[in-house]
């Protein structure tokens, strides 16, 4: 049995990540900013390396979500948890002897390019430019940054310390429900961003059991999460050959024919 830690629990990801595990023989120890009602979690401050450390004791896997989540954010709100907090997991994999560290990253980390203006990181020019997982980062905003300096913390524990580490840059987590609500309130470039991103429960879940169980080829690993969007610029070819993930649904499908949204598992 793996035993597999998740920070961040309580969050919508993190939820979606309770439930990947639901077939698996897995032994699930749940870690929150605070108390929540209809969770069995344990509540850890990221920021405390010490608290860390002994929250991680008996553990094989880390599943990093916790995180201020906020793209607008200014860096005092998000450096320690975002960078501190990160620094920490990684210390308390190490000095655990944890097998593999799954860190949640962003498509802001690699989304500048792309976006209409700073003040919009939520947005897509009308030409997006393929990303893929090699590709520099090119963070969008202070959050981005943080996520990409998650990503360097990554590399340096992956490379100076053996761990297997999966950086899984995660797009925008939402039902069909409320991506057709998003995209009706939206502009052109916010749909398109959306259209471009979404990342549906059920893949979530798929994601989050690829990254977490499959044996990976080479460490550090990058990892695109969302859906199978016909109009997505985050290239998934790597991340379903590296890692077998296998995204079922299709933004289009959810908003132009207004079905179940299941995609194809095309490469691109």
């Amino acid at each position: 049995m793996t035993n597999v830690a998740i920070t961040g629990a309580s969050g919508s990801v993190g939820r979606e990540a309770i439930e990947a595990f639901s077939d698996r023989d897995v032994e699930l120890t749940l870690f929150s900013h605070s108390e929540t009602d209809d969770l069995d979690t344990t509540t850890l401050e990221i920021a405390n390396r010490d608290e860390f450390v002994d929250a991680l004791s008996g553990q094989d896997v880390l599943v990093h979500l916790a995180a201020n989540p906020d793209p607008r954010a200014e860096w005092d709100a998000l450096s320690g948890p975002n960078v501190d907090g990160v620094y920490n997991a990684y210390e308390a994999a190490v000095g655990n002897d944890l097998e593999r560290v799954v860190f949640a990253s962003s498509n802001h980390a690699v989304n500048m390019e792309n976006v209409v203006s700073a003040s919009r990181p939520e947005s897509t020019t009308g030409q997006p430019t393929v990303i893929r997982p090699e590709d520099r980062p090119d963070p969008d905003t202070y959050y981005g940054v943080t996520k990409v300096v998650g990503e360097a913390m990554g590399d340096y524990y992956a490379k100076r310390h053996g761990l297997d580490v999966v950086n899984v840059r995660i797009g925008w987590l939402l039902s069909r429900d409320q991506l057709r609500e998003e995209c009706a309130e939206r502009d052109a470039a916010g749909e398109r961003y959306a259209r471009a991103m979404w990342l549906s429960p059920d893949d979530c879940r798929r994601l989050i059991d690829a990254v977490t169980m499959t044996a990976l080829r080479t460490t550090p690993t990058v990892a695109h999460g969302i859906s199978a969007n016909t109009e997505r610029f985050l290239s998934l070819s790597e991340t379903m050959l590296e890692l077998g993930y296998r995204p079922e649904d299709d933004a289009q499908a959810v908003l132009d024919d207004g079905d179940e949204g299941r995609g194809g598992l095309q490469t691109g």
